[in-house]
């Protein structure tokens, strides 16, 4: 087992840490409702995860068969496993939630027309690799601006505040 000098030494990511995060999601989507949700992935697009390579800006979230599956998230192939041991670095992954969560998702898809979307990939504090989704309301362009506007508004508010304490 290394230790956490070798760990960070390695660029290998402990646990707690955020491995993706998908920030244009928060920026096209009013985000109403979050979930997590462990993944079911191999053993090396985990040691890949730990080393950080892993993209999940273009991922989308849905339903099939009963089960809620992540497309399109791309987790690169880990170079120190055999040719035999790859993985396919963007196959659908399937999410792991509870009965209830899943009948959640589902019917606010098919009744509200909401989208479901990936928000974060991190590691919990038992080392496992979990997924945040949300349940999402896309944003008009109108809505998109203001809330550029106000993020602006809070970036020259803080330089103000800074410069003159």
């Amino acid at each position: 087992m290394a230790s956490k000098k070798d760990k960070k030494k390695s660029g290998m990511i402990s646990t707690n840490a955020v491995v993706a995060e998908n920030k244009k999601a928060r920026f096209d989507y009013e985000l109403l409702e979050r979930f997590e949700a462990g993944i079911m992935l191999s053993g090396s697009e985990v040691k890949s995860l730990r080393l950080g390579q892993c993209s999940i800006k273009e991922s989308y979230v849905g339903p099939k068969g009963g089960e809620i599956w992540l497309w399109g998230a791309n987790i690169a192939e880990y170079r120190q496993a055999g040719p035999h041991l790859q993985h396919e670095p963007t196959r659908p992954r399937k999410l792991l939630l509870h009965k209830k969560e899943i009948h959640k998702l589902m019917g606010a898809v098919a009744k509200q027309g909401l989208t479901i979307v990936a928000t974060k990939l991190y590691f919990d504090k038992n080392g496992r690799a979990k997924i945040e989704i949300a349940l999402a309301k896309g944003k008009k362009k109108h809505d998109k601006r203001e809330t550029e506007k106000n993020r602006d508004w809070a970036r020259q508010k803080q330089s103000l505040l800074r410069n003159k304490g």
